[in-house]
């Protein structure tokens, strides 16, 4: 059997043979040839070749042409932050710049960096696509419109849910027609990555997600192609209904229980992908940490239905021998695999005396908020809460890419990102509540400081 073959076996709940390995690798393939993001994603040759490299050393069974989810909001007018060590980030709301929903029209192949996307994707397939499965990455209808709108959309999703509604309608059909581009390229699976569905309610996703990813859904089985749903943060709540919009596949990143996942979705007919650690084990990590957190993944996924992969886009600095670990793991070669030790070895973090702090305190533990859309807009709606009172309050950032993040988070006591915390107490976890009550929460600190 095929490597390519695996994947498409068990992303349809077949038994095989052996666990397929599909390493999330977007802005890592530029350090892979030495060059910086934003150089990476504006160029065909840079990805074609970082794609290329990662199969060379990575041995995968699948992987994406490009992880970059801001294509479709860049190509529709939204402002983009481009970074060194990173992907871009969406920096303006166009739906907020005076433009109406009215003005939008949905990319064409020929607008913003899809050229150079689809391009890269047609040559990518084109050499390696008869071995290795190649994803086709599309936004997801409800991240794409937080990209589009920024936070408002939450409280709209109370005070004009039919505006938000239209909205959404317009995001389903930018997606279906980015799914068909990719599929027109040759992809052979389409994961719609829409991280932004694991903060709101199992209510609020059926209400704004479902109908609408569903279609999309619809329209890649139409084309004789799997889907995948890609979510990141703790998106437990939601893993059964995400489970019932017509997904082949969902993959989680490690903020969710991966036994619990496998289980939900046995339920439904649907596969898992995940959910290896991509700070503490892949960034951080040493081979020997990987070859365990692997090892741990494949025994709770089984050979039926599950796919070993990271829990999401792997970071630009992950080593090289971390991931080669992996794959050793999972080709059953792990005679050189090394012992390592503790990965947080001489690092400190010592929190402040939030008692007698002159300000409250805001911790924001995330992944990296210029990388990663649910902590984007955790900190943009933190620090919109916090408008009328910040000489009261002091918002602090903890990145877990960072091990000075992490040490911070283990001394919290937070177990997922994003976790936002109060004077050193854990408020809201992988939620975003709507603008009022977050304020209300941190004017009741400010209260009780007396300040």
């Amino acid at each position: 059997m095929s490597e390519k073959q695996l994947v498409l076996d068990a992303i349809q709940c077949k038994e095989v043979s052996r666990i397929p390995w599909v390493p999330f690798v977007g802005c890592h393939a530029a350090s892979l040839i030495d060059v910086d993001c934003e150089t990476f994603f504006k160029s065909e040759e840079h990805i074609v070749n970082g794609v290329r490299k990662a199969i060379e050393l990575y041995d995968p069974d699948g992987i994406p042409s490009m992880f970059d989810l801001q294509l479709e909001a860049e190509a529709m007018g939204c402002g983009l932050t481009y970074a060194k060590d990173n992907p871009p980030a969406v920096s303006t709301h166009i739906l907020e710049q005076g433009k109406e929903l009215a003005d939008l029209k949905i990319p064409t192949e020929e607008d913003g960096r899809f050229p150079i996307a689809l391009a890269a994707t047609r040559r990518i397939v084109a050499e390696h696509g008869d071995k290795v499965a190649i994803y086709g990455l599309i936004t997801g209808p409800f991240t794409l419109a937080l990209h589009l709108k920024g936070t408002d959309i939450f409280y709209d999703m109370i005070d004009e849910p039919e505006e938000v509604e239209e909205l959404m309608e317009f995001c389903e059909k930018v997606a279906k027609h980015t799914a068909q581009m990719y599929i027109d390229a040759g992809v052979d699976v389409v994961a719609l990555v829409d991280p932004m569905t694991s903060q709101i309610s199992p209510s609020n996703f059926e209400d704004f997600v479902a109908p609408y990813a569903s279609r999309v859904f619809d329209y890649i089985h139409e084309r004789g192609k799997l889907g995948s749903m890609f979510v990141c943060g703790d998106a437990t709540r939601n893993i059964e209904p995400m489970c019932q919009i017509h997904c082949d596949n969902l993959c989680i990143d490690e903020n969710v229980d991966l036994k619990y996942a496998v289980d939900i979705a046995k339920k439904y007919n649907v596969s898992v992908g995940g959910n290896i650690k991509l700070t503490l084990t892949m960034l951080f990590g040493t081979p020997y940490d990987n070859m365990t957190d692997a090892e741990n993944c494949m025994q709770i996924g089984g050979h039926k239905g599950f796919i070993l992969s990271p829990g999401c886009d792997m970071p630009y600095a992950t080593p090289v021998e971390n991931t080669q670990a992996v794959t050793k793991t999972v080709h059953g070669n792990i005679e050189d695999i090394f012992q390592g030790g503790d990965v947080m070895e001489g690092v400190t973090y010592e929190l402040p005396d939030y008692a007698n702090a002159d300000k409250v305190i805001i911790d924001c533990i995330t992944l990296d908020s210029e990388a990663c859309a649910a902590c984007q807009y955790n900190m943009e709606a933190v620090y919109a809460s916090a408008a009328s009172i910040m000489d009261k309050v002091e918002i602090i950032e903890h990145k877990i890419k960072e091990k000075e993040g992490v040490a911070c988070m283990i001394k919290l006591g937070a177990t997922n990102v994003p976790t936002i915390c109060v004077d050193g107490e854990i408020k809201y976890v992988s939620i975003l509540p709507d603008n009022a009550e977050m304020e209300a929460c941190f004017k009741e600190a400010v209260a009780k400081k007396g300040l």
